[in-house]
C-alpha cells in the first residue's frame, strides 16, 4: 500500500471519558488536544490534571493541527491483512507546545519522502464513532 491510501483495515480505540474528544473531535474536523485553563499549558494524553502546574481545571481544546515530524518508522511488517506495508508511523511534534507529541501515521506521501522536521497538517480517518486523526504533509492538502 502506498501512504497515499487510506488503509482498509485498523484496530479501533476504545475510548474513555478523557480520550473521547481526541477519538471523536475529527467528526468536527477538530484535533482535539488537552490544555490547562490555569497555567495555559498543552499535554497529550490526556489527564485529569495537568502535569505541570497539578491544577484539576483542564479539557479538550482545538489544536491548530500543524506540526513537525519528530520521529518516524517505516512499518514493512504485515500485521493486519488488510493494512498492508509499507506505512510510516511518526510522532509529530505539534506547534501548539514543542513537548505536546502525538503518535500517528503519514500518509499522502510515499515512505522515503517522509523526514525529521517535516511539515505536516492533522487530517482525520472516519471510522464509525471514532476518527483517527493522522498526518499529511503541509503541502499535500
Amino acid at each position: 500500500m502506498s501512504t497515499t491510501e487510506r488503509p482498509a483495515e485498523r484496530y479501533l480505540p476504545e475510548p474513555t471519558w478523557e480520550s473521547e474528544p481526541f477519538w471523536t473531535g475529527g467528526k468536527q474536523r477538530e484535533l482535539l488536544i488537552y490544555r490547562c485553563r490555569a497555567c495555559g499549558h498543552w499535554f497529550h494524553p490526556p489527564a485529569p490534571a495537568c502535569w505541570r502546574c497539578r491544577s484539576q481545571n483542564v479539557g479538550p481544546e482545538p489544536s491548530v493541527g500543524t506540526g513537525v515530524v519528530a520521529a518516524f518508522s517505516v512499518n514493512v511488517q504485515r500485521w493486519l491483512p488488510r493494512f498492508p506495508p509499507p506505512y510510516v508511523v511518526a510522532i509529530v511534534e505539534l506547534d501548539d507546545e514543542p513537548d505536546v507529541r502525538v503518535t500517528s501515521n503519514v500518509f499522502g506521501c510515499e515512505p522515503e519522502a517522509v523526514y525529521i522536521g517535516m511539515p505536516v497538517i492533522v487530517d482525520f480517518e472516519d471510522w464509525g464513532d471514532v476518527s483517527i486523526p493522522i498526518f499529511r504533509p503541509q503541502d499535500s492538502l
